[in-house]
């Protein structure tokens, strides 16, 4: 791996975990063990390693997904398929998932670059939930907000550890497979076709 890529990945559990503010060049040439210079000679400053740790981290997660979307039967079978893959990766990259809350925190111009990786993938969501619906797959309901409240049920497991504690709940796989659980259960109810009596 090149220094560069180790600088994105480092970079990207710092930011993460403490945020872009608190995690500094500095400390990132330390735990690569390199100089600063090393650094800024490959991002050319500290906006272009975020540009870099944003952009990098929504085509992993975009391709990630795509490629869980690709691997179940359509219909209700599709979209479990993709919350499990969803909270896999909260278990096994939950930089990815941390780095979006820390994006959209920051808003843009950060935000602008996240979203037009994002928005082929977001597109396509919207439009399976759309053709479900008109094909009675799925009940009626606005696939815009079925998909943002999946997102932000997701991504509260992995970037809201506090709030996860003052629960009494630590991110574990016991606790993410119920967690899963619960998300699936809500989007069962919001999306399964009432059966005529």
């Amino acid at each position: 791996m090149t220094t560069k890529h180790r600088a994105i990945s480092v970079a990207s559990v710092g930011f993460a975990n403490k945020g872009v503010a608190a995690t500094s060049l500095e400390e990132i040439a330390r735990q690569l063990g390199v100089t600063k210079q090393t650094v800024l000679y490959h991002f050319g400053s500290k906006e272009g390693l975020v540009s870099a740790v944003f952009a990098e981290s929504a085509r992993a997660l975009t391709a990630e997904l795509q490629s869980a979307s690709g691997q179940s039967e359509p219909g209700w079978p599709s979209i479990q398929t993709m919350v499990r893959a969803s909270f896999s990766l909260a278990l096994q990259r939950p930089e990815l998932l941390g780095l979006l809350r820390e994006v959209s925190r920051m808003g843009s111009p950060w935000s602008s670059e996240v979203l037009e990786i994002f928005q082929p993938l977001i597109d396509e969501a919207i439009n399976y939930l759309d053709k479900g619906m008109d094909a009675g797959v799925f009940k009626r309901s606005d696939s815009k907000l079925v998909l943002f409240t999946t997102y932000a049920a997701i991504t509260a497991v992995v970037s809201d550890t506090e709030a996860l504690r003052a629960l009494g709940l630590g991110l574990d796989t016991r606790v993410a497979v119920r967690l899963r659980s619960t998300v699936l259960s809500f989007l069962e109810a919001a999306l399964s076709p009432e059966t005529p009596e």
